[in-house]
C-alpha cells in the first residue's frame, strides 16, 4: 500500500522492515499509543483469517504517456524506455497493446513532475528513430488499487472492482494486476468517488 500511494507509512521503512525481518506496529495517530494497531511482519498467523481486501491507496500523482503506431518487433520496448531510464525518469505502469498488422501502442505512466521531460524526450529522440505515428499524454490521470493478501485465495475480486466502477459510470484507461493487488488508472476527477465506491463494494466503511 506505501508503494502504491497510501501515506501512513514511508515506502522506504517498509523495505528495510522486510529485508532485514523486522516487525512493524501501526498505530494511530489519533489515539496515540493506545490499541493494538496493525502488526505487518513477514510471519504469517494461521490461526487468522485473512481479509480478503486490506485497503485501498491511491495516487494523483500520475501521468500516462502513449506511443501510437510502433512496430512490433523485437526491442522495441527497450527502444522507448531505454532512454525514458537513462534520463533517471522512473517508469510505474507499462501496458502494450496486441499487435494488428505489424503495429502496436505503448502505454506507461511516470510522475506528473517528469511528465513533460518524459514527452520532450520522447518526441526529440525516439519518436523519429522508431518512427512512430505520435506521442500522446495526460497528466490528469491518476491510480487507484485495492490491496490484500486474500486475493491469492478468492477468485472474482477483478470482476467485483470493475463493477463498482462502471456503475460510477468511471472509465478505466489503464490496468494492472499482482497475486496481491490490482492497480487502475482512471480520470484525476473521478479518484475521489472510485476510492468511495470501492470502499462500499468491499465493505470497508463498515466497523470491524
Amino acid at each position: 500500500m506505501a508503494s502504491l500511494g497510501s501515506k501512513v507509512l514511508q515506502i522506504r521503512s517498509v523495505e528495510f522492515a522486510g529485508k532485514y525481518k523486522v516487525k512493524l506496529r501501526v498505530l494511530s495517530s489519533f489515539e496515540g499509543q493506545e490499541g493494538p494497531g496493525t502488526l505487518i511482519t513477514l510471519e504469517e498467523e494461521s490461526k487468522m483469517e485473512q481479509p480478503i481486501i486490506s485497503g485501498i491507496a491511491f495516487n494523483r500523482d500520475e501521468a500516462k504517456i502513449t506511443v501510437m503506431g510502433v512496430p512490433d518487433r523485437p526491442g522495441i520496448a527497450y527502444a522507448i524506455l531505454g532512454p525514458i531510464g537513462d534520463a533517471n525518469i522512473d517508469v510505474d505502469m507499462i501496458i502494450q497493446n496486441a499487435s494488428v498488422d505489424g503495429m502496436t501502442d505503448f502505454s506507461f505512466t511516470v510522475h506528473r513532475n517528469e511528465y513533460q521531460a518524459a514527452m520532450d524526450l520522447l518526441n526529440k529522440q525516439v519518436k523519429t528513430h522508431i518512427s512512430a505515428t505520435d506521442i500522446r499524454g495526460d497528466n490528469r490521470v491518476c491510480k487507484v488499487s485495492i490491496v490484500g493478501v486474500g486475493m491469492r485465495t478468492h477468485a472474482g475480486i477483478a470482476s467485483k472492482m470493475f463493477r463498482a466502477l462502471a456503475e460510477e459510470g468511471i472509465n478505466i484507461k489503464m490496468i494492472s494486476t499482482s497475486e496481491i493487488k490490482i492497480a487502475v488508472v482512471v480520470d484525476e476527477k473521478y479518484m475521489e468517488l472510485a476510492v468511495r465506491a470501492l470502499h462500499r463494494a468491499f465493505e470497508l466503511d463498515q466497523p470491524a
